[in-house]
């Protein structure tokens, strides 16, 4: 059967021969983005959200003298706002409903995306995926995903396979891609941390610990995110049988039928110096509230929370894993730890040294310095201009 290509918005590029509907010239004076993340909404409260969220707020940023010879526009929905019938008629006389981009940066990996992915390559234009997921982070996050994790391994294959360069947020995610293997070229880029997000944060201290029903002296050892085992749920709450002060979790859990059980085991009858806040509307309360920042994760691509943490200068204890001694070092900016009873004693010290603690947030403040927007944004437009060349 044969069939039109959609209209190049650079004349008369289109070819059925070469399948192609893109040529840009080499410097274009403007370059436009489709950056999309589907299911937007549902994953607003996701650690994909608010990297999606962080790249488009970076992207602004852009200015002339990041890109001298011509602006950035971002599009980020790809869908038409036309009516059905209007999307018919485009349709028919073989006219893209998508608007007109330069390149598709795809931020997820479901049906939408794969639509959007398809449409790059089928007319040429440059495809970037960020691995923002894995077979290996996806373990253990809710009930069956541990059945589901080695088929998710070989669609991610198959997926990112189809981009031009794979953004994903460490070496230590590039390192899992390229086992299973992932062909395409693969680019770390910090998930960065939005400074401007936290300002202001010391102010809801007393108020949330009110709420909670917490002293306004009490140490408060907290996570933030969302509540699940692969992220230490057990750990954490064992820690908190084990030591004499405050757990706090701030983040969403689910209670219905895909929830793990042990999500459900340990938000049910929680220990009872364990609270569990689900979503909060405002980050700020969170680092706000919270004395230590504890995570145990047994997986992570980066962790946008602990940055979040440290940006706020709270002193961290985490899961000695390569992810986090890519970006961190034990005993100057964090505490790492592989056992529960290394979890321990490291709580134990930092709650009898204030001192301590206050000089390992202040480090960690540091840390999270080298992790802003400017940053992601410089270093996306570099990938952005590195495809466009390619």
């Amino acid at each position: 059967m044969s069939h039109r290509l959609p209209r190049s918005p650079y004349g008369d590029c289109a070819s059925p021969a070469t399948d192609t509907a893109f040529c840009p010239p080499a410097n274009l004076p403007l370059v436009r983005v489709l950056h999309y993340l589907e299911l937007e909404g549902p994953l607003r409260r996701s650690g994909i959200g608010t990297a999606t969220d962080h790249q488009r707020r970076a992207l602004a940023g852009v200015d002339e003298a990041d890109r001298p010879q011509g602006g950035l526009e971002v599009v980020t929905d790809p869908w038409p706002q036309d009516t059905p019938r209007a999307v018919i008629g485009r349709l028919r006389h073989g006219e893209s409903v998508l608007p007109e981009y330069d390149i598709a940066h795809c931020n997820a990996i479901g049906p939408g995306s794969l639509t959007v992915a398809r449409h790059a390559r089928h007319t040429g234009r440059p495809l970037v995926c960020h691995a923002h997921v894995t077979s290996e982070d996806f373990r253990n996050s809710f009930r069956g995903s541990n059945a589901l994790a080695d088929p998710l391994g070989r669609y991610l294959r198959w997926f990112y396979a189809q981009a031009d360069l794979v953004c994903c947020p460490s070496e230590g995610t590039k390192r899992h891609l390229e086992t299973y293997p992932v062909e395409a070229p693969i680019e770390p880029i910090t998930n960065g941390v939005d400074h401007a997000s936290l300002e202001g944060f010391e102010g809801f201290r007393e108020p949330v610990r009110t709420r909670l029903g917490i002293d306004p002296d009490e140490l408060v050892i907290f996570a933030v995110g969302n509540v699940f085992e692969r992220k230490g749920l057990s750990t954490f709450c064992r820690l908190a049988q084990a030591l004499p002060y405050e757990f706090v979790w701030f983040g969403p859990y689910d209670t219905g039928p895909q929830a793990s059980r042990a999500v459900r085991r340990w938000t049910r009858d929680p220990p009872s110096n364990v609270t569990f806040t689900g979503w909060i509307e405002d980050k700020r309360a969170a680092f706000a509230a919270g004395d230590v920042f504890c995570f145990p994760t047994h997986a992570e691509n980066q962790g946008i929370a602990v940055l979040e943490a440290m940006a706020c200068g709270k002193p961290v204890v985490l899961r000695d894993l390569p992810v986090f001694r890519e970006f961190y070092t034990d005993g100057v900016d964090c505490v790492l730890r592989d056992t529960r009873q290394g979890f321990r004693e490291a709580i134990r010290a930092l709650a009898d040294d204030p001192e301590r603690r206050r000089r390992l947030g202040e480090r960690a403040r540091e840390t999270a310095g080298n992790h802003r927007l400017e940053r992601v944004g410089t270093e996306l437009l570099a990938c952005y201009e590195r495809v466009l060349e390619a």
